[in-house]
Formats: C-alpha cells, structure tokens, sequence
C-alpha cells in the first residue's frame, strides 16, 4: 500500500519540487501551504508521515504538531531555515522525530523519511490479539477466529485494520473513506455500513460503536 505523505511548505517552488521527488519515490503526496490547512488536512485523511516547514503562515510548524500531537502521533520531520539550540529544542518539545535543516539534499530527506517509516512499520505488532479467539495478522491482512481464517471482503480488511491501528479514536467518515476506497472509486454510505455490520457479526456489536453523523469507534 502506497504510503501517504503530508507536506506543509509555503514556497510554492519548493513544495512541488519536494512532492514530485517523493512520488517518484512511491509515496502519496498531500500539500498543504498554511498552518490551518495542515490540520484540516491531518482531520480528513490518514497520513504515515507529516513534512512541516515551521515559518508558514497563520499558524506555525510547532503550533501546528502540538495541535496535532493531542490527538495522534503520526511520526513527524521538521524542515526548517531555523537553526538556533532554542529552536531545535522547540522543535523536539512539540514531538517531532527528526529535524532537516534548510537548504537539504533530497536525497538525504528521503533517508529520512524511509528511516523513519521503516522503524514505525517494524515497532507495529504483526499479529493484534482482539480477545482470546480472535487475532489480525498485520502482514498477511487475515483475521482468524478460533483458529480458522474468516472470508472478508478486501474493504472489511481494509477497515479493520484501520480500526485496530486507531482504537478507541473516533474515526470520521472522510478518513474512512479516503482509506478504505481507491481515489477513483465511488464511495458509498451503504456499502460501508454493510462491511461493518460484517464486521460485528464476527467482533461482537460491542466493538464497533457508530457516533451518530460523525464515523465509527473502535473499542479495544
């Protein structure tokens, strides 16, 4: 699955040009040009990585990932012209993970990002237990119950997988979407509701809690 990248860089130039590097590197490439936007964009999608410049507009990197650390710990990179001990301390007190200063090799960017992810994606279990008969394997995408292998839909997986990522965090319908279908797939409310109402009929009702006009929750 391709890897999703946000971008918060409000030199236009700059932004393409990190973005068409990092595509041809295999990743998804969401920008953003202000500090706002950043976090609408953080709310509607999921991300594996976020890219922060820290002197963009409305609202700063820092403010920005503290903003976003009350909430999730996608792992996060500052790229910055700041090269103060005060700003790198900030810049690690807000939660970052690494810190890139300005001007950079590209290449040396994505060394690491893929440190990063690579060490993300092996701190992840491979199988999640969910109570005693029943267990996800990570890597193959199977759910076993009892130990035989349940039929699901490629979606139900999808969705499933992103409810065990995220427990217990409200998941709104848009990143739902925007994770389970392809971006040139019609999404649908009803098919949704239909994989987790499969979804239950294996986990129990009680693991999956709909909120009302806001998405699901996943109960651990």
């Amino acid at each position: 699955m391709q890897r999703k990248i946000l971008l918060l860089e409000d030199d236009i130039t700059l932004s393409d040009t990190i973005a068409e590097y990092l595509q041809d590197a295999d990743f998804e490439v969401i920008c953003a040009y202000d500090g706002e936007e950043a976090i609408e964009k953080v709310y509607e999608n999921r991300f594996d990585l976020l890219l922060l410049d820290v002197n963009v507009p409305l609202l700063n990197g820092f403010k920005v990932l503290k903003q976003i650390r009350e909430n999730q710990k996608t792992p996060a990179i500052f790229i910055t012209s700041l090269n103060s001990m005060q700003s790198l301390e900030e810049g690690f007190d807000s939660g970052c993970d690494d810190y890139i200063r300005k001007p950079f090799v590209l290449k040396e960017l994505l060394l690491r990002v893929n440190t990063i992810l690579k060490r993300e994606y092996s701190s992840k279990e491979e199988i999640i237990k969910i109570d005693e008969n029943l267990s996800f394997n990570m890597k193959s995408h199977t759910l076993i119950k009892n130990g035989e292998v349940q039929n699901l839909h490629n979606k139900e997986l999808k969705l499933l997988k992103l409810f065990l990522l995220n427990p217990n965090e409200l998941l709104v319908h848009e990143r739902i979407y925007d994770h389970v279908w392809e971006y040139d797939e019609d999404i649908s409310d009803t098919s949704l509701r239909t994989y987790i109402k499969n979804l239950r009929k294996i986990l129990g009702k009680e693991k999956i809690v709909s909120l009302k006009k806001l998405g699901y929750r996943f109960n651990s």
